[in-house]
C-alpha cells in the first residue's frame, strides 16, 4: 500500500511540476539566477523529484516551491565554496595570505608595553583625584554625570580633571612619537 502511495504522491508533485514549470523558471530568475542556470535548477528538481520518496503531500505546489527554494540554497553554498577553494588555491600559488596573521609581533607587543608603562608613569604625576575621576571614565566607563555624582562635584569639574589627564597622554604620545621617529629633520622656515 505504502508503495501505491508513493508512486501517487510521486505522479502528483511531476504532474504540479509539469503545470508550474514556467512559474518555476519565473520563481528562479526572480532570484537572479541567469536563465540558462534557471533551466539546470529546474532539471535537478526533476532529477530530485525522480530520486526522493516521499509520503502523501497534501500541497504539492507548495512542495515543489520548498523543494526549489531548497535547491536554491544547496546552489548558493555550493558557489560559496567553490569559490573559496579557487581563492585558497590563488593564494597558495601567489605566496600571500588571505588571513594574514592579525597579532602583533614580540617586538610590537614589547613596544606596546613600554609605551603603555611610559604613560601610566605620566599619569602617575597627576593628582590623586584627576587620576581617579580620568580612571573611572576611561577605564570603568562611567558617565561623567555619574562620577560627578558619586565625588560631589559640578559636571565642569570633572571635564576639567579629564582634560588635565587627556594633556598629559596628549603631551607623552608626542613624546613618545618623537623618540619612535628619531631625529627630526629641520623645517626649510626653522631658523630664518
Amino acid at each position: 500500500m505504502d508503495e501505491i502511495d508513493r508512486d501517487h504522491s510521486g505522479g502528483l508533485l511531476r504532474a504540479a511540476l509539469l503545470e508550474h514549470r514556467a512559474a518555476l523558471l519565473r520563481y528562479f530568475i526572480a532570484r537572479r539566477v541567469p536563465p540558462d542556470e534557471a533551466e539546470d535548477v529546474l532539471q535537478d528538481l526533476v532529477v530530485k523529484l525522480a530520486s526522493h520518496a516521499s509520503g502523501p503531500v497534501a500541497e504539492p505546489r507548495a512542495y515543489l516551491y520548498r523543494m526549489a527554494e531548497n535547491l536554491l540554497l544547496d546552489r548558493i553554498r555550493s558557489d560559496r565554496r567553490r569559490r573559496g577553494r579557487e581563492q585558497a588555491w590563488v593564494t597558495a600559488r601567489s605566496g600571500t595570505a588571505l588571513d594574514a596573521d592579525d597579532r602583533p609581533s614580540p617586538e610590537q607587543v614589547l613596544i606596546a608595553r613600554e609605551r603603555l608603562a611610559t604613560v601610566s608613569e605620566a599619569l602617575a604625576t597627576l593628582p590623586e583625584r584627576t587620576l581617579f575621576v580620568f580612571r573611572r571614565y576611561r577605564i570603568d566607563g562611567m558617565p561623567q554625570r555619574q562620577i560627578a555624582a558619586d565625588l560631589g562635584l559640578s559636571l565642569s569639574a570633572v571635564e576639567k580633571h579629564l582634560q588635565k589627564a587627556y594633556q598629559i597622554v596628549v603631551e607623552t604620545r608626542k613624546r613618545l612619537d618623537a623618540d619612535t621617529h628619531g631625529p627630526r629633520r629641520p623645517d626649510p622656515g626653522e631658523g630664518e
